[in-house]
């Protein structure tokens, strides 16, 4: 291995701990918040170097080439960076539901998992945005283990009052 292709690699690995480093501590490193365009973001400064340095290696390793080596780690360096800024931009930008509160607990149905006795709460299951949940319940009567139950008030957010969907014997 000549000396060219571990300079390419040194480069490759940089872009690499850049971005490992950003993921870990990415408000440390980044530096878009100075008013520079996006292609000069952690992300796009990361792939990059990766691009820029991998592809010089093996080009430079394929060929002996040095001046090659940079002109086709050049290439893959460009789209790679585009790409990064691309991606990191629309994860950033991506839409996301609101964050469940305590209303969103009425009016869903679920099960009973413990037992609820008149004196006392039991515990219901239900899918709020698609996760189970597990919460304390009262209700007006005494509820089976299994029965199907609708939310009817949430009293706070970790207990809801509940009533039967279907009569229980």
């Amino acid at each position: 291995m000549n000396t060219a292709t571990v300079v390419f690699l040194v480069l490759g690995g940089s872009g690499a701990l850049v971005l490992a480093l950003s993921l870990i501590g990415a408000e440390i490193l980044h530096f878009g918040h100075m008013g520079l365009p996006d292609f000069f973001s952690v992300e796009a400064v990361a792939g990059f170097l990766g691009a820029l340095g991998f592809g010089g290696a093996i080009t430079n390793e394929l060929s002996g080439s040095v001046a090659l080596s940079a002109v086709v780690g050049m290439l893959a360096a460009l789209p790679t960076a585009y790409l990064a800024v691309r991606l990191s931009r629309a994860a950033r930008d991506m839409r996301t539901d609101g964050t469940p509160t305590r209303a969103d607990l009425v009016g869903t149905l679920g099960v009973v998992v413990t037992p609820i006795t008149t004196t006392g709460y039991g515990e219901v299951r239900i899918r709020l945005g698609g996760q189970p949940i597990k919460l304390y319940a009262k209700a007006d009567r005494p509820l089976p283990a299994g029965a199907e139950i609708f939310v009817i008030e949430a009293a706070s957010e970790t207990s809801v009052v509940v009533e039967a969907v279907h009569p229980v014997t």
